[in-house]
């Protein structure tokens, strides 16, 4: 069975290498004592987004800290594209949701923007962050996706590089199917999802005359926010190649 299937993955700051004696931090150290029961010479898989997994043994284990050292690489480094999410934030619950399964579907950076319709305008990004280490730690990345503080939907433009195609999810306008959209697509994708009652009409005008995006339909049924990013995501991964296994030839 391979080593990060069965040992415990945690997210740290400190710099990993071979050797190297690490404070894991505080809240590593209180998950690690009080939620797993973690005692001197167990052996845990650390990841930094820099310098790969390392497998770690634990010692001098008290309620703030932990000190562990890295014994060997487990995964070495490396990159992780993948399409970029922007969302208009949700209440409380479906909001961590959607952020722990887009990082699941390997989405490279999550961009909150406020639309017109926006309900939730007050974003609380270090919640958020701690939902996407939570769940890059469960799904085995090497890598956090970065995390914007909320834009204003009319400033999202100025900020989009012109090379990477803004899918638009419009539910209720004439749209080719994501599927077919993304026939000679690849790589370079952002998804937009807009608010719980959607995008007022003019600001769906004005965001499908924008030249960095195209509309998308996904599918005979009206999902819910949350439900249509990820959906989408699945199919935008799955045709990109993400879901193929790394063991598919063995």
């Amino acid at each position: 069975m391979n080593a990060s299937s069965v040992l415990t993955r945690i997210y740290c700051d400190a710099d990993l290498g071979a050797g190297r004696t690490i404070d894991l931090g505080p809240g590593p150290a209180h998950k690690l004592r009080a939620v797993l029961r973690a005692k001197p010479g167990d052996d845990i898989l650390a990841f930094n987004g820099r310098d790969g997994e390392w497998r770690t043994r634990l010692h001098d284990i008290s309620k703030t800290k932990i000190l562990a050292e890295c014994r060997e690489q487990a995964r070495p480094q490396h990159d992780e594209p993948g399409p970029w999410l922007v969302f208009a934030p949700l209440k409380k619950d479906r909001m961590d949701h959607l952020v722990e399964k887009a990082v699941e579907m390997g989405a490279e950076r999550l961009i909150p923007v406020i639309t017109q319709r926006t309900e939730n305008r007050r974003v609380k990004l270090e919640r958020l962050a701690q939902q996407i280490i939570d769940a890059a730690e469960q799904c085995e990345r090497l890598t956090l996706p970065a995390l914007d503080a909320p834009v204003e939907l009319k400033n999202l433009p100025a900020m989009w590089p012109h090379k990477r195609v803004l899918l638009v999810a419009a539910e209720r306008r004439h749209a080719s199917s994501l599927p077919h959209v993304l026939t000679g697509e690849h790589h370079a994708l952002g998804l937009l999802v807009g608010p719980e009652g959607g995008f007022d009409p003019n600001e769906l005008d004005w965001l499908l005359d924008l030249p960095i995006s195209k509309p998308v339909n996904l599918g005979p049924r009206i999902l819910r926010a949350e439900s249509a990013a990820i959906a989408a995501l699945s199919v935008m991964q799955a045709l990109n190649g993400d879901w193929i296994a790394h063991n598919e030839n063995i």
